[in-house]
C-alpha cells in the first residue's frame, strides 16, 4: 500500500522541489501540499494522509506546535519535521512533540525518504540523524554548567522577567537568599548580569529560544 503524504511548507519552491522529488518514487502518493497552519488542519483533515511534513516556520504559527496538535489527533498519524533550523534545541522541541522523525533540510534525499518510510511504519518512534551526539552535548551541558533543582528554577524565572522581589516571593524564601540563589546562578553561568545569563543559557540549551520573551 502506498504512503499517503501531505506537505506543509510555507516556501514554495521548497514545497515544490520536496513534492517533486518524492513523486518519483511509486511507493509515496503525493495528497496534500500546504503553505500554513490553517491550510495543514483543513488538508490533513480531508486527505487523511498516512504521513504528514512539517517544517518548523510557518507564516501564520509555529510548526512543533502543529505537530503536537496533529499527534494529539491523530495517533496513527506519521509526522516528519524538515526544518533549516538544526539547533539541539529545535530537535529537542521535535521530540517532545511526538514526531516521528526529525530532518534538516540539507539532508540527502535517501535520508529524507528513510524518514518518510519510518514514520509510515512507526509513527510513535522517533529518529533523527544526530540524535546520539545532541544528547552527548546536552549530557556536557548538564555537567559543565551542574544546575541544581532550585537554580534551574531561578533561571527559568529570570527567562520570564521576574524580579529580585518577585522570586523570592515566588520560591517562598526571603529576598537576600533570592539574591544569593541568583548571584551563585550568575557564577556558575560566568555572567554578570541578567541578559548575559539567559544568552549563555540559550547558547547552551538550559532554556530554548521559544520560551524567551519577546523583550528581556
Amino acid at each position: 500500500m502506498s504512503i499517503r503524504l501531505a506537505v506543509v511548507d510555507g516556501h514554495t519552491l521548497t514545497r515544490f522541489g520536496l513534492t517533486g522529488l518524492v513523486a518519483q518514487h511509486p511507493d509515496i502518493d503525493i495528497v496534500a501540499e500546504c503553505g500554513s497552519v490553517a491550510e495543514a488542519r483543513t488538508a490533513v483533515a480531508e486527505s487523511r494522509p498516512t504521513v504528514v511534513t512539517i517544517d518548523v516556520d510557518l507564516p501564520d504559527g509555529d510548526g512543533l506546535h502543529l505537530a503536537r496538535e496533529l499527534r494529539d489527533r491523530y495517533p496513527d498519524l506519521g509526522i516528519v519535521v524538515i526544518t533549516a533550523c538544526g539547533e539541539d534545541d529545535v530537535l529537542f522541541r521535535a521530540l517532545d512533540s511526538g514526531v516521528s522523525a526529525f530532518v534538516g533540510k540539507t539532508a540527502p534525499m535517501p535520508e529524507v525518504l528513510g524518514a518518510i518510510r519510518h514514520a509510515a511504519v512507526a509513527a510513535c518512534s522517533f529518529t533523527a540523524t544526530g540524535l546520539v551526539s545532541a544528547l552527548a552535548r546536552k549530557r556536557d551541558v548538564d555537567t559543565r554548567f551542574a544546575l541544581s533543582p532550585r537554580e534551574r528554577e531561578v533561571l527559568g524565572l529570570l527567562r520570564d522577567g521576574l524580579s529580585v522581589p518577585a522570586i523570592a516571593r515566588s520560591t517562598y524564601v526571603s529576598p537576600s537568599t533570592a539574591k544569593t540563589y541568583v548571584a551563585r546562578l550568575y557564577e556558575k553561568l560566568g555572567a554578570s548580569n541578567r541578559a548575559q545569563a539567559l544568552m549563555t543559557a540559550l547558547r547552551h540549551g538550559l532554556i530554548r529560544n521559544d520560551e524567551m520573551p519577546n523583550v528581556v
